[in-house]
């Protein structure tokens, strides 16, 4: 089925636009979406730097709330004169003031003087307390985020342990855990020496806040950092405190609209984070959602690992914003497609339109309609290429015009050759018997003559102009028989070398320097073996006689063009004149002094190069030389 032209650049036009669209579609969509997505999650990264700030503050706040408490000078006058009235009073006031679920007081040793949440438990010691330990030994404030075990927390008071008491609750993609509760408690704590006016130590004040179920810090740090953004009824914003893997401050949402207190991180996040003490800042599942999330563990004072700080922002947005990009970006990518291909249907019509008319003008020339010549309209490379067609038109009937002219020359001198065949032969058959007549009674009486008689010298001239004559004869017939080559394959190189080899001892070659130049991969090729030789013995015979006998002949065996051999002989001789070169094939021309050539020898090597169905050719310079070039195909079969 043939497919016009127009219908192809139409479909290269759209493949073109197609996979370029596709192409910028595709990396466009790719970046739209990674940029979104990076963008989210570069934002969850600085959210989570704003949150541990926000945790480090309520540290602060605590560790310096103890410490100004414990620099009052009550508390010193109280502890040195015992008075425990004043001491409850005012620290229980200070407690309830700054909202703290602790504060203890012990003496110089670490035993508890008194706890003004629980004021009934006293007397234990708190030596090996880490945040005590550490104020005891350094006599300078101390504050962490702790573990606090369920009986020291019932020490304090039974609401917290109440407080800290959580029960575990499946969680999708946590890691498995044959746990189902915690009783134990994360706390911020701060303790602070109380030391005398002679700098004497006097005791140890330490104050804490629970964090499980409180959610002060959670919910500051949602506040502060997404304040308050809702995206389809749901917190865009999230913050969490762990306790382990567990959630005991959350402002994440289970699907009946509860804090998820008690429900634990994803396994990948656990493993991240509490194991490999890493942060993890990816996308997660919480809960019941995907986040674009961040996680930090969570340290005490002693540097082990024993939560973690979380924030989160809800993907969904994100994917949405995504989304709706990326549907603009295929609108617009798919309106400049179409566009395109509008452009483009304009331009292959400025393109076909040229080439239909260079279309018409090819059938005008191959019709035989050389005068016909395609019309420039613009400038441009159309135009230059149908420059170039009419140029090649103008060529073409240049060449058709010489073509004919050497077509009816060939064909005339074929008609000539074919003529002069004819008659040579008629002549040779009428002429050959009375010379042989002559020759033989001619011979007879030089045979009875006497070595002195006046007449021999006569008689012996009529032999040899008979002799010479009989040798024109033998020339015509050769000429005029025509016989057809007897072919086989042949190397045409073993040839050329037996006709030299015939040739070189001779003494017109003695002073002649011959060059071979063989091709050592030629091809075989049909021929008859003596028919060829007869045609290189009657070029190489020529040279020798053009250069007089002394120079050099170059011969050159090549593979042609078109399944053909070339043999070239090339000599250095005196040259053929211009007005001579295309009549040296005509029988009986010849440049030779009388009696020295017939002018038969190209004439026979021409018929014979014909009958092999192979050409001939010859350039000559004057005083340079002259270069035959025989070319013989590989088969005869037309």
């Amino acid at each position: 089925m043939r497919i016009s032209l127009k219908a192809k650049l139409t479909v290269s036009f759209l493949a073109v636009i197609v996979i370029c669209g596709l192409v910028a579609t595709l990396v466009g969509t790719q970046l739209i979406g990674t940029g979104v997505i990076r963008q989210a999650q570069e934002k969850v990264r600085n959210d989570l730097d704003s949150a541990r700030e926000i945790f480090r503050q309520e540290s602060e706040n605590l560790k310096d709330t103890v410490r100004l408490t414990a620099l009052r000078f009550f508390i010193k006058d109280a502890l040195l004169n015992n008075d425990m009235q004043t001491l409850k009073e005012e620290l229980e006031r200070t407690r309830q003031a700054e909202s703290l679920d602790i504060l203890t007081l012990t003496d110089e040793t670490g035993r508890v003087v008194f706890r003004f949440r629980n004021p009934a438990v006293s007397g234990d010691s708190q030596a090996n307390d880490n945040i005590v330990s550490r104020v005891l030994s350094g006599r300078e404030v101390a504050v962490a985020t702790v573990i606090v075990p369920e009986a020291e927390l019932r020490k304090e008071g039974a609401d917290l342990v109440e407080q800290a008491h959580m029960e575990y609750i499946p969680t999708p993609r946590a890691k498995p855990t044959l746990e189902t509760e915690a009783t134990c408690g994360m706390m911020i704590k701060a303790g602070a020496p109380i030391l005398g006016s002679d700098g004497r130590l006097l005791g140890v004040l330490y104050g804490g806040n629970l964090l499980n179920r409180n959610y002060k810090t959670v919910d500051k740090i949602k506040e502060t950092v997404y304040r308050g953004v809702k995206y389809e009824g749901k917190d865009i914003g999230t913050a969490t405190i762990f306790q382990g893997d567990l959630r005991i401050s959350t402002n994440v949402l289970r699907a009946d609209g509860t804090r998820a207190i008690g429900t634990r991180v994803s396994e990948e996040v656990y493993e991240q984070v509490l194991v490999k003490g890493l942060p993890w800042t990816d996308r997660a599942f919480v809960v019941n959602n995907w986040y674009r999330t961040a996680y930090e563990p969570i340290r005490d004072i002693e540097g082990k690992i024993i939560g973690i700080l979380y924030v989160g922002i809800l993907e969904e947005k994100f994917i949405d914003m995504r989304n709706r990009a990326i549907a603009i970006f295929l609108g617009i990518a798919l309106a400049g497609m179409i566009i395109a291909l509008i452009v483009s249907s304009f331009l292959a019509k400025g393109v076909l339109q040229p080439i239909k008319r260079l279309v018409f003008a090819s059938h005008q020339w191959a019709d035989g309609n050389l005068d016909h010549r395609v019309e420039t309209v613009a400038e441009d490379e159309i135009a230059e290429l149908t420059d170039t067609f009419n140029a090649m038109a103008s060529s073409l009937k240049e060449r058709d015009e010489r073509l004919k002219e050497y077509t009816q020359q060939q064909i005339m001198k074929s008609e000539r050759l074919a003529t002069l065949g004819q008659l040579a032969a008629g002549v040779a058959h009428e002429v050959n018997n009375p010379l042989g007549a002559i020759l033989m009674y001619a011979h007879l009486s030089l045979e009875q003559m006497g070595a002195d008689d006046a007449c021999r010298q006569n008689l012996e001239k009529v032999v040899a102009e008979a002799t010479r004559c009989k040798t024109i004869v033998r020339g015509l017939l050769d000429f005029a028989r025509q016989s057809e080559p007897n072919v086989e394959k042949s190397d045409v190189n073993d040839v050329l070398k037996r006709t030299l080899s015939l040739l070189e001892n001779q003494a017109l070659f003695q002073n002649i320097k011959i060059t071979t130049e063989f091709s050592l991969s030629l091809p075989k090729a049909m021929m008859d073996r003596g028919q060829i030789q007869q045609v290189f013995t009657n070029i190489i015979l020529n040279a020798a006689e053009a250069m007089a006998g002394e120079g050099e002949l170059t011969v050159t065996s090549r593979a042609a063009q078109g399944e053909s051999i070339e043999i070239e002989f090339i000599d250095a001789g005196c040259g053929i004149p211009r007005e001579n070169l295309e009549k040296i094939f005509d029988p009986f021309f010849t440049t030779k002094e009388v009696g020295l050539g017939t002018g038969l020898g190209l004439a026979v090597t021409y018929g014979i190069v014909a009958r092999h169905k192979g050409t001939i050719e010859v350039k000559s310079t004057l005083a340079e030389g002259t270069t035959f070039t025989v070319r013989l195909p590989l088969s005869m079969e037309t």
